[in-house]
């Protein structure tokens, strides 16, 4: 949520700012603005989508800029509330992402010097403070020094001076990287908006302040020690995000599970030896086997691939796993274990509530390893060992080949772990020889995927859906009603389906659609006492099963897809989830890519 992009060189800045914010659309926002330097600091800045704003964008000239993308926390969704924000005498502009928790009592300090505020929001108060410190005859850092010593919070913050040719940065708890091109500088809170004009990104951490030229980046401390930095290099596939053939982003994103996923498992897979080699976990096969639990995190669609991989490991490594919400985790005050395994999973990397989360096990002693896509991103870093999933870029807002990747990686680390303990070989090569056939069995059912259209009949006009499934199939449910909710806002349920009885079934009445997950896993019998009770209260079943199921036949609509041993069903019964979601949202005529209120990058807790 929210987005910063930043240019400093030769070529015309805002043309690069707007394409900038382009590429980060997909993370949520309600505004959006520029501010160029050129003689003045002319901003321009609007409600709405970017290419509104870009639109009605006056010929701006000059070489030195930053931009935004807001998603509104304080103030309502209005051009004033837009950022950038600039000093009342034109001199100092910024642009901010996060939240300042003492805002308020900062605002009503600069109302008392005098100081008239332009807006509601919390970050307008940085440029007013650095203006004046300029004005008493501070420098430019020493004035950002001096707010950031004033404000509690999370920052990203960017500043643009009409009186210096440099941008000053500084992180607290929000990402925030700088590019390097051939004398020419970009600065961005995400890396996948400077991949197609550089791969060469400094990360700044979290306490670190930067000044940004158009030749190189000075990264120091907030107390002005100078800070050791060095250049990452982005990953090539950070840079296929184009649309291509397909309308929306959501649709190419599904279709490209089958090579995503091929991605992701290619090369860890052992099929002679039955196992799988994460060698970013940095953790022998002695150790492995010495564990006492694992602990998986996540929020949203990530914690529903650690419920997936929670049962994972139980089952093949027979090894006690919890999953938690992130969100929650540091509420409980958890007992943590500094011999346990603790796995962050984030499509981002960049997820606040898990980045806490992580902060707090290493507080207490323990090791945590991300589980994300994003390389070189804030819990990437804070973990320094862990699994990339390999989904490459992904720009709608509603997560699908992320999530078929995060089980993926969880499979591989769960098949690891089985062969360090008690997993047979026979087993484990059963295992591995399943996996290397999924990415073909998405690609053959995404080219056939059955009756989408007449699922999605029963489903637009309905005032509330019921999701379904049981054992592994039941995280399924959870993501898939996540995925409807989100993109097509029609309220939605999941749950076990030995739950349905104890409170969702009051809810069913004549027509009501319940999408029901039943591969033939084992425990599909009780599955279908669950649809039988449905059915007998008026209930339109949605059946997704595995091909030459008899279990077809009960089905009101019966969504075939191939079969696979039990434990990797997800990764293709998730895929008709995914289109009904898609499908229905876009029969509604909402924005399938961009739902409202939400983002793609939660980076506030």
């Amino acid at each position: 949520m929210c987005g910063i992009f930043g240019y400093i060189g030769h070529r015309n800045a805002s043309k690069l700012l707007v394409k900038g914010l382009l590429r980060l659309e997909y993370r949520g926002y309600d505004s959006s603005g520029v501010v160029v330097k050129n003689g003045t600091l002319e901003s321009f800045k609007d409600i709405g989508k970017i290419s509104e704003m870009a639109s009605s964008l006056p010929s701006l000239q000059g070489s030195i800029g930053i931009a935004h993308t807001r998603w509104a926390t304080h103030g309502a969704v209005t051009r004033e509330n837009a950022h950038p924000h600039l000093s009342n005498d034109g001199k100092v502009a910024i642009v901010h992402n996060g939240i300042i928790q003492n805002s308020e009592m900062l605002r009503k300090r600069l109302k008392k010097l005098g100081v008239s505020l332009n807006s509601e929001t919390d970050s307008e108060i940085f440029c007013h403070f650095i203006s004046m410190d300029l004005q008493e005859g501070k420098t430019p850092m020493e004035a950002l020094r001096n707010v950031l010593s004033m404000v509690r919070g999370t920052w990203g913050l960017c500043v643009l001076f009409l009186e210096y040719d440099f941008v000053l940065c500084a992180r607290n708890g929000s990402p925030l990287i700088v590019g390097r091109g051939k004398n020419e500088m970009f600065i961005s809170s995400d890396p996948h908006a400077i991949r197609e004009h550089t791969d060469q990104l400094v990360a700044l951490e979290d306490g670190q302040i930067a000044k940004v030229d158009s030749r190189d980046v000075q990264v120091m401390q907030i107390d002005g020690r100078a800070v050791e930095s060095s250049y990452l290099n982005l990953e090539e596939e950070w840079g296929e995000s184009e649309l291509g053939d397909y309308p929306h982003f959501m649709l190419k994103e599904i279709h490209e599970q089958a090579q995503s996923l091929q991605h992701c498992i290619s090369g860890r897979l052992r099929h002679a030896e039955g196992t799988s080699v994460l060698g970013g976990l940095q953790i022998e096969p002695h150790n492995l086997a010495q564990l006492p639990h694992i602990r998986l995190i996540g929020c949203g669609t990530a914690l529903h691939a650690a419920q997936i991989g929670q049962i994972l490991i139980e089952q093949w490594a027979r090894i006690p796993a919890v999953s938690h919400v992130a969100s929650e985790f540091n509420a409980n005050d958890p007992v943590i274990n500094p011999d346990a395994l603790h796995l962050a999973i984030s499509q981002s990397g960049e997820t606040a509530d898990t980045l806490s989360a992580v902060k707090e096990i290493q507080r207490k002693g323990a090791d945590v390893y991300g589980v994300v896509n994003v390389v070189g991103s804030t819990i990437a870093r804070q973990c320094g060992k862990g699994v990339y999933i390999h989904s490459g870029p992904e720009q709608s807002v509603a997560s699908t080949k992320a999530f078929t990747n995060m089980v993926g990686a969880l499979a591989l680390f769960s098949l690891q772990l089985g062969r360090s303990r008690h997993l047979s070989k026979t087993k484990g090569k059963s295992i591995a020889r399943e996996m290397r056939k999924l990415p073909e069995k998405i690609r053959s059912y995404l080219e056939n995927p059955g009756p989408i259209d007449e699922a999605v009949e029963l489903v637009m006009q309905s005032k509330s859906v019921l999701f379904l499934g049981r054992g592994i199939s039941s995280p399924v449910a959870s993501e898939g009603a996540l995925k409807l909710m989100e993109i097509a806002y029609i309220p939605c349920l999941a749950y076990p389906a030995g739950e349905m009885k104890h409170g969702p079934i009051a809810l069913i009445e004549q027509d009501s659609p319940v999408v029901v997950i039943a591969p033939n896993d084992g425990v599909q019998d009780r599955t279908m006492n669950a649809i039988h009770e449905c059915k007998a209260r008026g209930a339109k079943i949605i059946l997704i099963h595995e091909e030459g199921d008899p279990i077809a036949e009960i089905g009101d609509v019966s969504i075939p897809i191939p079969a696979t041993i039990p434990m990797l069903t997800p990764l293709l019964s998730v895929l008709p989830t995914q289109l009904i979601a898609y499908q229905t949202a876009l029969s509604l005529g909402h924005d399938v890519d961009r739902p409202r209120n939400l983002a793609k990058s939660v980076t506030v807790e």
